[in-house]
């Protein structure tokens, strides 16, 4: 029989026991090293050959993924370990560590219940480090820290015993304080800061497959100073011998991590809001094989032989061959054709996966990633929630007329594989609207079209994504239907930046019941009152009902909703989305005659009325900034602080790290197209630097109009602003 039969009957028969099962993810900052610690593990695991571990990548399956040496896709791979006598199966998400794959992360953790993070020694923990441990927290997952590239440390930047420790309860501090800060508030969380003591964090170098900790130093007796000796008269091999890298790590993972048992009771609350007094609820936290089956899909993926593959956690019941599951959201059943776990980019199929694991499963065509798939209807799931929008967009056509129904298809399949990025298809124009996370996003998507599925297109130049947002509060205004005989008195103002965060963040919106909301809503600075009259959310701008007693308002809401959302999503300036506002409906006066009343006149009416207040609320256009983090040698610094101040961005900080200068600043995404060239020619190559979205900041009023009126050029719209607009 092939070892690797024998892995996947292992894991079939540990499937069963949720005690010695753990779900986790490798997550952290992009290079510093997730994909080859994974290596590691799976050769540890006996999954891939102990001689190219570090070099074969094994979960970067795809070839653009090999060619660029970065993870775009989150991988699965199941494996087995024995820890104490025990064997444990261990369930594994390698995620990408780039911010432009990002949505990847959150819906990982979604599936897990503990976060690996791994940092490099020498760059400590970054942006993109801060980010994945806030995707974890927020979904309860509980995080342990790997410390990779120690090598570096005494090789390069030959650093003493003292020096180094010093360096390494930096990080550690570094992580902590991330920590505290994001828990400090969530009840449901005990201490889960990292400790050396404790065992929750862990020392090596993932190309040289070596590894300790606490508790491993006390098991084999080796300390660091026997582990600089070792690594400083290049005996990496014995070092690799005397403490595997993949012991070290499998054991923290099996001592510390959360088992599905543990895990559930608090995971369910946090990311379901069914009737917790339910059957349901109770088949959830006790990890129930015999109940209903419930499913949460993280991910959505194409095999060329079986179609569309979904993947995610089995939170309750069995998953077998030829059920009939209902997908939240849609009508009807599917019925599921086959189960299986993943072994890295290989599926293998089983007879059944009970809960507490993760699995993948075809036949489920309706399924998108985010969607709740049960035996029975229920509640779904939250939603996930991405910390970042889509900031940039292209347009893709196709290059014969022959390829646009499989074109078509092939976009409706990426954006149900990966839920950040945004398509919009103009049906008269035949154009494909693309909107992703960043440029190298956008370019890997077209690409896969063009690779995988053979259809050759031409690709417009990048667009960047803007807002709109009124810089004051309004006049009441009034807003007329064609007919005359409808009125709708209205004014906007600003919300508080914490009442916009916790609506992008899902803490307050339309599904929850509304004492939760407002609350919610509340709690983020919304005036008591105001929160009781919320009758609507729309992107991260509120309605507020504040009308008493008016005859028929209650049948023409909806038209007016209507008519509100058509006005926030195409703002009075250069029909670009409104954000961060708050509508106040105060008076209406409506046509007893419910044909005078129809939506011909009720949309027109709002539209009118909302853009009316935007431009009394002084309607300026946002762009989409990004920070921007470069790590350079001494005599290129100049070059690359002047590649982010020759592009209208400014340098907040400048400090020494190592050998090497760091330049921090922020700049507009629009004019950071193109930079990765730039600063390489600039820098001579030398630059490392990364990219994150950092929110909409509003443009300079030297540049409004003459962006407005391009914007307004190339979506073919009438050149000349309303008069009112006459402040830009």
């Amino acid at each position: 029989m092939g070892r690797r039969k024998k892995i996947v009957q292992e894991c079939e028969r540990l499937m069963d026991d949720p005690e010695n099962i753990r779900n986790i993810a490798i997550a952290a900052h992009v290079d510093h090293g997730k994909t080859t610690l994974t290596d590691n593990l799976l050769a540890g695991a006996g999954m891939i050959s102990d001689e190219t571990a570090g070099e074969q990548l094994a979960m970067d399956t795809e070839e653009d993924e090999q060619e660029r040496g970065i993870t775009i896709d989150a991988a699965n791979v199941s494996m087995t370990h024995e820890y104490e006598d025990q064997n444990h199966l261990i369930n594994l998400i390698d995620t990408p560590g780039h911010v432009d794959f990002g949505g990847d992360v959150t819906r990982a953790m979604r599936a897990v219940d503990g976060a690996l993070v791994v940092v490099d020694a020498v760059e400590g923990a970054m942006p993109q480090t801060e980010t994945v441990l806030r995707q974890a927290l927020r979904e309860g997952v509980k995080p342990t820290l790997f410390i990779n590239k120690v090598d570096r440390l005494i090789s390069e930047l030959q650093e003493g015993p003292e020096e180094m420790q010093n360096r390494l309860l930096s990080v550690i501090h570094d992580v902590n304080e991330l920590i505290r800060g994001m828990t400090e508030e969530m009840d449901d969380i005990d201490d889960w800061t990292v400790s050396v003591e404790e065992g929750t964090v862990g020392f090596g170098s993932a190309l040289y497959k070596w590894g300790v900790s606490m508790p491993s130093m006390q098991r084999t007796g080796m300390d660091f100073g026997e582990i600089m000796e070792l690594e400083r008269n290049d005996k990496r091999q014995e070092l690799h011998e005397r403490t595997p890298l993949s012991d070290v790590v499998l054991d923290m993972v099996c001592e510390h991590f959360p088992n599905p048992v543990n895990a559930q009771p608090r995971r369910i609350p946090r990311i379901w809001r069914g009737d917790a007094d339910s059957d349901l609820a109770d088949s959830m936290r006790l990890v129930d094989e015999d109940g209903e089956v419930v499913l949460m899909v993280t991910d959505i993926a194409m095999d060329p032989h079986a179609g569309e593959v979904a993947s995610g956690r089995v939170f309750s019941g069995t998953l077998e061959k030829g059920q009939e599951l209902y997908v939240s959201g849609t009508a009807g059943k599917n019925r599921v054709q086959s189960v299986g776990v993943y072994m890295g980019g290989e599926r293998e199929e089983v007879d059944h996966v009970p809960a507490g694991n993760i699995a993948a499963v075809t036949g489920l065509k309706d399924a998108i990633a985010g969607s709740t798939v049960s035996g029975v209807e229920m509640t779904p799931f939250e939603t996930i929630e991405h910390i970042s929008e889509p900031v940039i967009t292209k347009s893709v056509e196709a290059q014969t007329m022959d390829d646009l129904p499989k074109l078509i298809e092939t976009l409706r399949q990426v954006s149900k594989e990966d839920p950040t990025i945004q398509i919009t298809i103009n049906e008269d124009t035949g154009e494909h609207l693309i909107s992703g996370q960043g440029e190298l996003h956008l370019e890997v998507i077209t690409q896969r079209i063009e690779k995988n599925q053979g259809i050759p297109v031409n690709t417009g130049e990048p667009i960047v994504v803007y807002r709109e947002a009124i810089q004051r509060a309004s006049d009441q205004v009034e807003g007329i239907s064609p007919n005359r005989h409808n009125r709708f008195y209205i004014s906007v103002e600003p919300l508080p930046d914490d009442v916009v965060d916790a609506v992008k963040k899902g803490e307050a919106s339309m599904d929850m019941p509304e004492q939760e909301r407002r609350e919610a809503l509340q709690d983020a600075g919304m005036d008591k009152d105001d929160s009781q009259e919320v009758e609507h959310i729309h992107g991260s701008n509120i309605l507020l009902d504040q009308t008493k007693g008016i005859q028929h308002l209650n049948e023409t809401m909806e038209l007016f909703i209507e008519g509100l959302e058509d006005a926030l999503d195409n703002g009075p300036l250069a029909n670009e989305p409104v954000q961060g506002t708050l509508i106040r409906l105060h008076d209406a006066r409506l046509h007893e005659d419910t044909i005078h009343r129809g939506p011909a006149q009720v949309i027109p009416a709002t539209r009118n009325a909302v853009h009316k207040a935007l431009i009394d609320g002084r309607i300026k256009m946002l762009e989409p900034m990004q920070d921007a983090r470069i790590d350079v040698p001494n005599d290129h610094m100049g070059a690359a602080s002047g590649e982010i101040q020759g592009r209208r961005g400014r340098v907040d900080d400048m400090y020494q790290e190592g050998d090497l200068m760091v330049v921090e600043g922020i700049a507009p995404v629009g004019e950071m197209i193109g930079f990765a060239s730039d600063i390489r020619s600039a820098t001579e190559g030398r630059a490392s630097w990364n990219t994150e979205n950092a929110g909409f900041e509003v443009m300079a009023d030297s540049l409004q109009r003459e962006k407005i009126m391009e914007i307004r050029e190339r979506k073919g719209m009438k050149l000349e602003l309303p008069p009112a607009i006459d402040y830009l």
